[in-house]
């Protein structure tokens, strides 16, 4: 069942509330930390309220629905942010404008080799780093990932760590990487603990997503603001 409206400003409250003193805990200023709201399978008009109440960034998985979204909240000012693999980055470069803007992309990384889990082996990042980096008309921003579900908090941390040394890997090699996109609602205050600069909330702002929400698969056209990239 889809969420009542009418608990989305308390919601989004709490929300801002956990990143806010995550923050203050890191030691580091909210203003570097974006919320991203993870809104497939949700309709339109409680995004556009959740747009009202300040959110701007919103992720979809699905093309056509992001599509749909994009279309009947054009007048809506937002930053839409997209789940693909390196053909979709391909596509994606292919088909940019010569007169936009570089299209921002994350790869995502599968910190613990899980077989269900899509994401390149921490292993193959530099060569898929470097592949996409090289691609036309995107520019690679950072990394991303979806660590196993932990209850401690330790635990937590560790995976989300294990991303940020990555990172940090890439950049002493040369690359220019300024975005860790990890965290989702269950256990983003320890990704900002470790550096996130995203944290993708989905379910403590809109609750559970509808039981026969299909899983993602990638796939698609058309190129968003953002990306996140996967394994090939």
């Amino acid at each position: 069942m889809l969420m009542d409206p009418q608990n989305l400003p308390q919601r989004v409250r709490d929300v801002r509330n956990r990143i806010e003193r995550a923050a203050a805990s890191g030691e580091r200023s909210v203003d570097c930390i974006t919320l991203l709201a993870v809104s497939k399978a949700q309709p339109p008009e409680l995004m556009r309220a959740a747009a009202a109440l300040g959110v701007r960034d919103f992720g979809e998985s699905y093309l056509q629905e992001a599509l749909e979204k994009m279309a009947a909240l054009r007048e809506v000012e937002l930053t839409w942010h997209f789940v693909g693999r390196l053909k979709i980055a391909e596509r994606l470069a292919a088909q940019r404008p010569y007169y936009a803007p570089p299209l921002n992309l994350c790869l995502q990384v599968n910190v613990a080799g899980e077989t269900a889990k899509a994401g390149v082996a921490p292993a193959d990042l530099p060569a898929l780093a470097a592949a996409v980096a090289a691609l036309p008309r995107v520019r690679l921003r950072g990394l991303m990932c979806i660590p196993p579900e932990e209850a401690d908090a330790a635990r937590q941390r560790a995976w989300f760590a294990r991303l940020r040394q990555l990172l940090q890997s890439l950049n002493n090699s040369g690359a220019r990487l300024d975005t860790l996109s990890m965290g989702m609602s269950a256990d983003f205050e320890a990704a900002i603990l470790e550096g996130a600069t995203i944290v993708r909330v989905g379910s403590a702002l809109f609750g559970p997503r509808p039981a026969n929400t299909p899983p993602h698969t990638g796939g698609g056209r058309a190129p968003p603001a953002t990306g996140t990239i996967g394994a090939a």
